[in-house]
C-alpha cells in the first residue's frame, strides 16, 4: 500500500437503478453504498451474483452514470469528467473484447493505438508484458485459436499496453483453469508490488480474495461487511470443524446431511474425502454429533470463505434457507454401465483434439471431467452429448451406439450449457413450455412437470420476468430446470457453477447430490477444483489425452510426492499437468 497517498476510489451514498423491459420491475443496482479503496493495493469486490459488484466497477470506469451519490477515482469526480478518469485508469470486463480473426501481436498493437501509446515505448512494454504472460512464443497465433486462459492472459496484456493509475478487473479468472489462474494471479500481484499499481477486482474465489488487502462484502446492492481478509475470517473463528464420514458413506452425503439442518449448521463442503462445516454459535454440541452420526470432528482455523458464508447466512433466517430438493427417482440397476468409451478419437484437420480415450460411467454415479483450457475435454464432452461425432472409437450412451443414433441417446439426456443458451426474449414460463414440448411432454403432463421444476428451482414468481433480465443465479436454475422437464437418466453439466458465487454452488450442489441419490447419471466439466469432491470418480485431460482417472481420493494420491501428504484438489491437479507437461518436454529437451 502506498502511505499517504489519495484513496483510489471514494464512493458515498451511491445509488444505481435499473429500467426493464417487458413485466420485471426495475432493478436495484446499488442502494446507498459508500465505500473508500486504498491506492497502491489489491482491493476485492465480493459478493453473490447480483449485489452490484458489476455495476460499482462500470461507474468507476466511467461507463454508467449513477442515479444519485458520489463517486471520485483518482480525486477525479466520475460524474463531471468520465473521460479525464479514462484516461489514467485500465478496465478489463468479464468478456474482454478481442479480435479473435487478429493474431497475438496484432491485439496489442490495435489497443496501443486505441490507447495512443506512443511508437517509442511500445517495443518496451511489449517485451514486458509478453514475458509476464508467457506469450512471447505465440504472437503470431490467431487470438480465436488461444486456450481461454490464454485469452484472458492476453486480455489482461491490451488492458495493460498503457501504464494505468487503477486497474479495474471484473471476475477476470472466470472460466479459467486452476493452472492458468495461478499465473494470472502471479502477473496482477507483480504489478502491484513492483508499480504499486492500484486493483480492484470482482471475484467469485473467495480464496483469490484472500490474497487482497482490503475485502468489501456485497449483497442485494448493499455494503455488507468490509476489512480485511483476517477481519472477514473473524467473522467465523472457533465455528469451523473437519469431519471424517464413516466407512462407506460419501463425503456429500454427510454434507447433505448437515446442510439440511439449517438451525445447527450454517455451511458444509466436501474438502479431501472430509467434510468442512460451520456451526451456528447457538448450536447445541449434542445435535451436531447426533448428524455427524458418530463420525470424529475436530476445530480447524476459519479461512475468509468461511467468514463469508457467516456474514450472508446471517441474514437469511433458518425457516427461510432453500428446503432440501427431492430426490428424482429413475430406473434401478444401480452401478449398470450408462456411459461406454473405448479408444474415442477426434480430429479437426490435422489436430487430435481427443486421443485415444477410454472409460465408463455407472448409473447414479457423478463423474467429473477435468483439465486445462484446451485439454481436449470440451470436446469430449460434446461428444458424449451427442452434440459432436467421434472420428473414430466406440461410443455408447444409454444403451445407444452414438455414431449410429445420436437422436435417439438426445431423448433420455438433459443438457445444461456453460452460456445462458436459453431465449431471453421470452418470459420464464415461455422458455419451459417450449423446451418441455421440443423433449415431448404435452398438456396436463407438461404443465405438471413445469409446475415441479418451478418449485424445485425456487422460480415461483418469477413466470412473468423475460430471462434474459434475470440475475446469473435465477439464470443458472431456469437452465437446470429447463434441462430436467423431461426427467432425463443422464444430466449433462457444462461448468454449469462458472462466474457464480459460493452460496449459489452450495445450493447447485445440493440439487445434484439429490439427483443422483435418486439415480441420474450426472457428467460435469468444472475448473472449481472443489466440486470434484462431489464426485465419485474424476478424469484429468491435457493435451487431448487422459493423463489420471479415479476417486478423488485415488487421484489426491497418485499426485502426493510423499506418502499420507495431504493435498486439496487443486494441488493435485496442478501437479499432475505439470508433471504430464514436464514429461513431454522432457524428449524435445534432449533432443535439442
Amino acid at each position: 500500500m502506498t502511505h499517504g497517498a489519495a484513496p483510489a476510489l471514494i464512493a458515498e451514498g451511491l445509488r444505481k437503478v435499473f429500467a426493464t423491459k417487458g413485466r420485471a420491475a426495475p432493478s436495484q443496482a446499488l442502494d446507498d453504498l459508500s465505500i473508500t479503496v486504498a491506492a497502491g493495493a489489491l482491493t476485492a469486490l465480493v459478493g453473490p451474483d447480483g449485489s452490484g459488484k458489476t455495476t460499482l466497477l462500470r461507474l468507476a470506469a466511467g461507463l454508467l452514470r449513477a442515479d444519485s451519490g458520489s463517486l471520485h477515482v483518482l480525486g477525479i469526480d466520475v460524474a463531471k469528467s468520465p473521460q479525464a478518469v479514462q484516461d489514467r485508469i485500465s478496465y478489463m470486463p468479464q468478456r474482454f473484447g478481442l479480435y479473435e480473426d487478429l493474431s497475438v501481436q496484432e491485439n496489442l498493437d490495435l489497443y496501443s493505438d486505441l490507447h495512443g501509446v506512443p511508437a517509442d515505448l511500445r517495443r518496451e512494454r511489449y517485451a514486458r508484458l509478453l514475458e509476464m504472460t508467457d506469450l512471447g512464443r505465440f504472437t503470431k497465433r490467431l487470438a480465436g485459436k488461444l486456450s481461454g486462459g490464454m485469452k484472458q492472459k492476453l486480455g489482461l496484456a491490451c488492458t495493460l499496453v498503457r501504464s494505468p493509475e487503477l486497474l479495474l478487473l471484473d471476475e477476470p479468472t472466470v472460466g479459467v483453469d486452476p493452472l492458468s489462474r495461478r499465473e494470472l494471479w502471479q502477473i496482477v500481484q507483480q504489478l502491484v508490488e513492483a508499480q504499486h499499481l492500484s486493483v480492484i477486482v470482482s471475484t467469485a474465489y473467495l480464496d483469490e480474495a484472500e490474497r487482497c488487502a482490503q475485502v468489501f462484502v456485497m449483497r442485494e446492492a448493499k455494503l455488507v461487511a468490509k476489512g480485511t481478509p483476517a477481519q472477514i475470517r473473524d467473522n467465523a473463528k472457533d465455528l469451523c470443524f473437519i469431519a471424517k464420514p464413516g466407512q462407506g458413506l460419501h463425503a456429500r452425503t454427510l454434507q447433505a446431511r448437515l446442510l439440511d439442518a439449517p438451525a445447527c449448521i450454517i455451511d458444509a463442503v466436501p474438502e479431501g474425502g472430509e467434510v468442512r462445516f460451520i456451526r451456528r454459535p447457538q448450536a447445541d454440541i449434542q445435535d451436531i454429533a447426533a448428524l455427524l452420526g458418530g463420525a470424529p470432528m475436530e476445530p480447524v482455523p476459519a479461512r475468509l470463505e468461511d467468514g463469508f458464508m457467516v456474514l450472508l447466512r446471517s441474514q437469511v433466517s433458518p425457516s427461510r434457507e432453500p428446503a432440501a430438493p427431492t430426490p428424482v427417482a429413475v430406473a434401478a440397476n444401480e452401478g449398470e454401465v450408462v456411459i461406454e468409451v473405448k479408444d474415442l478419437v477426434r480430429k479437426f484437420d490435422d489436430f487430435v483434439a481427443v486421443a485415444s480415450t477410454s472409460f465408463d460411467v455407472r448409473r447414479g454415479e457423478i463423474f467429473g471431467l477435468l483439465g486445462p483450457n484446451g485439454a481436449g475435454k470440451t470436446t469430449t464432452f460434446r461428444m458424449l452429448c451427442g452434440l459432436l461425432p467421434a472420428s473414430s472409437g466406440f461410443l455408447q450412451v444409454a444403451g445407444v451406439n452414438l455414431r449410429h443414433a445420436r437422436a435417439q441417446a438426445r431423448a433420455k439426456i438433459g443438457y445444461v450449457s456453460q452460456k445462458f443458451a436459453l431465449y431471453g426474449n421470452l418470459t420464464v414460463a415461455e422458455n419451459l413450455s417450449f423446451f418441455g414440448g421440443a423433449y415431448g411432454l404435452r398438456g396436463a403432463r407438461l404443465r405438471q412437470r413445469i409446475g415441479a421444476v418451478l418449485k424445485e428451482f425456487e422460480l415461483g414468481g418469477q413466470e412473468d420476468a423475460p430471462s434474459g433480465q434475470l440475475p446469473g443465479g435465477f439464470k443458472q436454475r431456469l437452465a437446470m430446470a429447463t434441462g430436467l422437464l423431461h426427467e432425463p437418466e443422464i444430466l449433462f453439466l457444462d461448468e454449469p457453477t462458472s462466474g457464480t458465487d459460493a452460496l449459489a454452488r452450495r445450493e447447485f450442489w445440493r440439487r445434484i447430490t439429490a439427483l443422483a441419490a435418486g439415480g441420474v447419471t450426472v457428467i460435469i466439466t468444472t475448473h472449481f477444483m472443489e466440486e470434484a469432491e462431489y464426485c465419485d470418480r474424476i478424469v484429468i485431460q491435457d493435451a487431448g489425452k487422459l493423463l489420471a482417472i479415479g476417486t478423488p481420493h485415488e487421484v489426491r494420491a497418485r499426485a502426493a510426492s510423499a506418502p499420507g501428504q495431504r493435498l486439496n484438489m487443486e494441488d493435485a491437479f496442478i501437479g499432475i499437468v505439470q508433471q504430464a507437461r514436464d514429461h513431454d518436454r522432457a524428449p524435445a529437451v534432449a533432443a535439442a
